[in-house]
């Protein structure tokens, strides 16, 4: 953990960013290059190959997915498998995904210097080279930059696809050689469902980089909610745009001519466009296939960095791979990234490259849909995925196995390739990782259910995530911190157990429970992710009932210190406690206990908070100190300020943005919680929380001074 200072990297990327990304990855050779090639295994019905092999993804889909909301970091594959089968599997599963995006992205370069020489005269690998170095430079000086080129390609490329696919379907349907463009769809299947199904596994390529925004999961806004959405919103308008556009590329080329075609997106313009020429229409898909091919490029580069900056974060790398710039980007693998793609560039020409890197590309895909299954079949606690895959097993075991079918359609050739690379990782892992790593997968606990060992450090790096994912939408910190009980006993001498036994006490009243002795047990027992919250002079303790409706906590403040006993391993101390956290939630509640405890980590680990918070002696400014964020404010009701107009006035009659709500108001030295029918005092010193948007609304309204 203390490998690399400065390590974290900026949440700059929204949904669109996501998307663009995860879609960009995917348009290139899919639509501009192999559609001619598909064609002569399946006929026809090409398309449907295309369709076929969009279905046969969304388990890889639906699995990624879930592992990047519960761990949003940067390496995407390589961490989700490192963590759940181990470092062994991890380290293939980084190569891998490495190697084959780096060999992608550099045809993808390459194919924007072929696209280009159809209407300039410029030399292909030359200006290859000089993308890779743009985009080396776009990708070192800032993500969002990166990001923001990716929107524009991003727009323009479906901007002219689906212009192409509007005015296709218009020549097939509705013009005068409608009749001959129909009969290209004759014979449907020459080559029956096996031709249909070998090209699927073929045209599986065209897919790959769906998955590849997951890499980028750390830098990624709302992570829980964006990615599966970005993901799903992503393959929808991939799909739609390459089942209609090679449907419409099979009507107009005739087949003899479609199988011969490698540029077969422009061979149909010339004759689809009307409200353009013929000419212009080349021309515009010439840009869409340059735009298509950046894109890949661009975020092939970005995504394919994150994989070295992962795995030197976990000592599998030398650690300079893990070092970050001054922009906050993974500066060193970007540049190592960069030359790699240009070596690639230079020395290598088979096309069918890819192929190959599809092949591994399936075998990653079944270790992802396997990690799935082993971090659910685990049981660890911290595992808390904002989405859920649908289906499962079933979902997970479907594609598991129709990646295996898939890599035996692609031939020897791909998995010979594949056994190649993974000799190769694990020779290297061998030699090297596992030398500077002490760590193990969620399948240790895994076995740990069947009476072997697990690996207790994982969870607490899993309560580490949870804590920089934060709360969720809808989790009641706000309202648990507004409703909380404080104590400050001053410097009275106090014995833990007697402080335990008072705090229970009061919760059973709260709570109406006779059953102190179960509550007491509760706060007491120590569990697995115990060393994950040892933070000096602060103790968090915390438990399950099953009879309260939402979390409760109490706040003890000590000036004198409570010893409390520690036992760790065969040592026995006391510590001398000076803040006291005991959270009570309901027992069919732990993960939301868990970002609950996260939160709370992530508050006692402020620069000075023992000193800070036991130092106030007022309890509305303890909970302001504890709700401190962007999600709060506190207006004093005085009559020479602009919060005089809600003097007098009952919360009914205030209007407040809708997502913000006033938690507590303290008049004079009572605290206490506001109906709709309470009506504002003067001197009143009222609390709002709510989300970032509404709170900076009142802020601007209420406190905001402008110069004159």
């Amino acid at each position: 953990m203390g490998l690399i200072k400065n390590n974290k990297l900026k949440k700059d990327l929204k949904l669109i960013d996501v998307i663009a990304l995860s879609t960009g990855a995917m348009f290139s050779s899919g639509f501009f290059l192999l559609p001619g090639i598909a064609a002569q295994h399946a006929g026809p019905a090409v398309f449907l190959s295309y369709l076929l092999a969009a279905i046969l993804i969304l388990p890889a889909m639906f699995s990624m997915s879930e592992l990047a909301s519960a761990t949003p970091k940067a390496g995407g594959g390589y961490f989700f498998i490192d963590r759940s089968l181990g470092p062994l599997f991890g380290t293939l599963g980084g190569l891998g995904n490495y190697l084959a995006l780096v060999m992608k992205t550099s045809f993808a370069l390459v194919g924007i210097g072929a696209y280009a020489a159809l209407f300039f005269e410029v030399p292909i690998k030359l200006t290859a080279i000089t993308f890779a170095i743009v985009f080396m430079i776009l990708n070192i000086v800032g993500v969002k930059k990166a990001s923001g080129m990716q929107k524009t390609f991003f727009f323009v490329l479906v901007g002219i696809l689906v212009f192409f696919i509007a005015e296709g379907m218009r020549e097939i349907f509705f013009s005068e050689n409608t009749g001959e463009y129909i009969k290209n769809y004759s014979p449907f299947l020459p080559n029956g469902f096996e031709g249909l199904f070998s090209t699927a596994a073929l045209v599986f390529v065209s897919y790959l980089g769906l998955t590849k925004i997951a890499s980028m999961s750390e830098e990624i806004y709302k992570p829980e909610r964006n990615i599966p959405l970005g993901m799903i919103l992503s393959l929808v308008i991939t799909t739609v745009i390459y089942v209609l556009g090679i449907f419409i590329m099979v009507g107009v080329i005739p087949a003899e001519q479609l199988w011969e075609d490698l540029a077969p997106a422009s061979t149909a313009s010339e004759k689809v466009f009307s409200l353009i020429s013929p000419t212009m229409g080349t021309l515009l898909i010439v840009i869409a296939a340059v735009m298509a091919f950046a894109s890949t490029g661009n975020a092939g580069l970005m995504t394919a960095s994150r994989y070295p900056l992962a795995m030197a974060r976990d000592k599998i790398l030398p650690e300079a791979f893990g070092t970050i710039g001054k922009f906050k980007t993974p500066v060193v693998s970007v540049i190592v990234t960069s030359g790699i793609l240009i070596l690639v560039i230079l020395t290598v020409s088979e096309s069918g490259i890819a192929k190959l890197a599809s092949s591994f590309q399936l075998l990653i895909f079944i270790l992802i849909n396997a990690s799935v299954i082993v971090m659910r079949k685990s049981k660890i606690e911290a595992y808390d995925p904002g989405y859920h895959s649908p289906l499962y097993p079933w979902m997970q075991i479907f594609g598991i196995l129709t990646s295996f079918f898939l890599i035996i359609y692609l031939g020897w050739g791909p998995g010979l390739f594949t056994m190649g690379i993974s000799a190769l990782a694990f020779g290297w892992y061998w030699y090297y990782g596992r030398k500077h790593t002490r760590r193990e997968g969620a399948i240790y606990h895994w076995f740990a259910l069947l009476g072997h060992k697990e690996h207790k450090a994982l969870e607490n790096e899993l309560l580490y995530i949870l804590k920089e994912k934060g709360l969720r939408d809808g989790d009641p910190f706000g309202e648990m911190v507004v409703q909380s009980r404080i104590t400050d006993i001053g410097n009275k001498r106090v014995s833990f157990k007697s402080l335990v036994t008072e705090v229970t006490k009061k919760f059973a009243q709260d709570i109406g429970s006779s059953d102190k002795g179960l509550l007491k047990k509760e706060f007491l027992s120590v569990t697995g992710i115990d060393p994950a919250l040892v933070i000096p002079r602060v103790s968090i303790l915390y438990g399950k009932i099953d009879n309260i409706e939402n979390p409760m906590l109490h706040v003890v403040l000590s000036e004198r210190g409570v010893k409390k006993p520690v036992i760790k391993g065969e040592i026995s101390s006391e510590d001398n406690i000076r803040v006291f956290f005991f959270l009570l939630c309901r027992s069919d509640q732990p993960k939301l206990q868990l970002r609950l405890l996260s939160r709370l980590m992530d508050i006692v680990e402020r620069e000075m908070f023992v000193e800070t918070i036991t130092a106030i002696k007022n309890q509305r400014e303890i909970k302001e100190y504890l709700l401190h964020n962007d999600r709060y404010i506190t207006l004093h009701l005085e009559k020479v300020t602009k919060q005089a107009e809600l003097i007098n006035k009952s919360l009914r009659e205030i209007r407040l943005p809708n997502d913000v709500l006033v938690a507590m108001v303290q008049r004079k030295d009572h605290i206490f919680t506001p109906r709709a029918d309470t009506v504002l005092r003067e001197n009143d010193i009222v609390t709002i929380i709510g989300e970032p948007k509404g709170i900076k609304t009142l802020f601007n309204k209420y406190l905001h001074t402008r110069s004159s």
